[in-house]
């Protein structure tokens, strides 16, 4: 059993957190971005700027990852 972790391999650790956790990663962002916005009080045209500057490299990641599904990657 070596190589493993709590019966799981190391690809199947590494895939996990590549999706679940960065999935998270990602809404915890998306809150701060929000709660800037609001705090700011930026309205609604500065909200719609700061969920689209700052959230359009996590749009790349998950472009990529449903390419990948698509694909079968």
């Amino acid at each position: 059993m070596e190589g493993t972790l709590f019966g799981f391999s190391e690809e199947q650790i590494s895939d996990f957190g590549s999706t679940f956790g960065i999935g998270l990663f990602i809404l915890f962002m998306l809150f701060i971005i929000a709660e800037i916005a609001w705090k700011s009080k930026a309205g609604k045209t500065g909200t719609f700027v700061l969920f689209f500057v700052l959230a359009f490299g996590m749009l790349g990641f998950i472009a990529k990852t449903i390419i990948q599904k698509i694909w079968g990657i």
